[in-house]
C-alpha cells in the first residue's frame, strides 16, 4: 500500500463525537511507511479520544501492515486574549443586538422563555440565533423539534446551526454522539466550547443572538460578559421565595458586573385547571414583581403554569409557534416589553 492510499483511507477514521474523520480535521501530522510497517503521527488537541482513533486505524490497515505505530502530538493552543467586564471583547461581530437570558437556579423555565423569545422575535422578521450555553442541561434541541440532528461542518470549516421556526440554534446537545450522553467538564473547558461556538460556527448576520445562561452566576455568566457587548439581559423566576432568593443574587451579578437588564418574567405563575379554568397559585405569588420593584428593573410579563406550554415544548413546537393564540400571548407581551426596553419599538 503506497503512501497516498494510507492517506485516502484516513478520510474513513471518524474523529469521536463529531460527524467528520480526522483528514479534513487536519489531524494527520506524519504519514511513513517503511517496508510493512506503518507509523502514523497525529496532532489532535484532546488525548482522550486518542484511543479510539488508534483503534480505527488498527482495524483499517491490519491486513496491509504487520507493524502500526500511532502516535499522538498535543496540539499547541493558542493564545487567547480574555476582556474584561469593563471592556469587553466581541466575539459575535455578527450579531447587532445579544440579549442573555438567565436565572437564580434551575428548573424555572428559562429555556422554554428563551426558545419562545427567539422564535418570536423571527416572527417579527429579525435574523435571529440562539446559543444553548447551559452545556451540562442542553435542552433547546428538543424544545425546538431538532434533538435528532447531529453537527454538520461546513466547506470553511465552520459548524453548521441547526434550523427551525426561523431561528439558528447551536448547542452542546447537537454535538453528543447520545443524546444522554454526560458532560463531564470543568468549567475552563466548557468555557472554551462556548467561545468556539461564537467563533466558529457559521451565523452569517444576525438583528439577535439569545443567549440560554446555564443557572446561578458562574464562570459562563463572567465569561460571557467579557467576551461579549451585551445588549440587555432578561431574568427568570418564579414566584416562590426561594427562586427569587437566588435571582436576587443573578440580578445584583448582572448590576455589579454593568450588564443592562431589561427586565424580569415570572414564570409558572399560577396554574390554570384545564377542566375548570380556575387559577390556583402554586408557587406563591408576586415574587417577579417584588424583584422588579426592589431593584428597580422593568417586569416584562408573567407566564401561567400550563398543559399546553409543556405538551408543546416537549414535543418540540415553541407555544408562541402555535395555533393557540392565549399561550403565544404572553411570550408576545413579554417580547415586545423588552423590544421597548431597548428603545426597538
Amino acid at each position: 500500500m503506497h503512501k497516498t492510499q494510507v492517506e485516502n483511507s484516513l478520510k474513513n477514521v471518524i474523529y469521536p463525537g463529531l460527524d467528520k474523520d480526522i483528514h479534513s480535521l487536519q489531524a494527520i501530522d506524519l504519514i511513513e511507511i517503511d517496508g510493512k510497517r506503518l507509523m502514523i503521527s497525529l496532532t489532535l488537541s484532546n488525548e482522550s479520544v486518542f484511543k479510539a482513533i488508534e483503534e480505527q486505524i488498527d482495524h483499517l490497515f491490519n491486513d496491509s501492515f504487520d507493524q502500526i505505530d500511532v502516535r499522538f502530538i498535543a496540539r499547541k493552543k493558542q493564545s487567547t486574549h480574555y476582556g474584561s467586564t469593563a471592556k469587553p471583547n466581541n466575539r459575535a461581530p455578527y450579531a447587532k443586538n445579544i440579549i442573555a437570558v438567565t436565572s437564580g437556579k434551575g428548573g424555572v423555565g428559562k429555556s422554554t422563555v428563551s426558545v419562545n423569545l427567539s422564535v418570536s422575535l423571527a416572527q417579527l422578521g429579525y435574523k435571529v440565533g440562539l446559543l444553548d450555553a447551559d452545556v451540562y442541561g442542553p435542552n433547546t434541541p428538543r424544545m425546538l423539534g431538532v434533538n435528532d440532528e447531529k453537527l454538520q461542518w461546513n466547506n470553511q470549516d465552520k459548524m453548521i446551526p441547526s434550523e427551525n421556526y426561523g431561528i439558528k440554534l447551536m448547542s452542546v446537545g447537537l454535538t453528543t454522539p447520545k443524546s444522554d450522553t454526560p458532560l463531564v467538564w470543568r468549567s475552563s473547558v466548557a468555557v472554551s466550547a462556548l467561545i468556539q461556538f461564537l467563533e466558529d460556527v457559521a451565523w452569517g448576520e444576525l438583528d439577535f443572538l439569545v443567549i440560554d445562561m446555564p443557572p446561578g452566576t458562574g464562570d459562563i455568566q463572567l465569561t460571557m460578559a467579557q467576551e461579549l457587548p451585551i445588549s440587555t439581559s432578561v431574568i427568570v423566576t418564579t414566584p416562590q421565595m426561594i427562586s427569587t432568593d437566588d435571582v436576587s443574587r443573578a440580578v445584583m451579578m448582572f448590576k455589579d458586573i454593568g450588564v443592562s437588564i431589561g427586565g424580569v418574567v415570572e414564570n409558572m405563575s399560577f396554574f390554570i385547571a384545564p377542566d375548570t379554568g380556575v387559577h390556583y397559585e402554586i408557587f406563591g405569588h408576586g415574587g417577579g414583581e417584588m424583584i422588579a420593584s426592589k431593584y428597580d428593573i422593568p417586569f416584562l410579563g408573567s407566564i401561567p403554569l400550563t398543559m399546553p406550554i409543556r405538551e408543546t415544548s416537549d414535543a418540540g413546537r415553541p407555544a408562541v409557534a402555535t395555533d393557540d393564540r392565549v399561550q403565544k400571548g404572553y411570550y408576545r407581551n413579554i417580547t415586545n416589553n423588552l423590544l421597548l426596553q431597548m428603545g426597538i419599538l
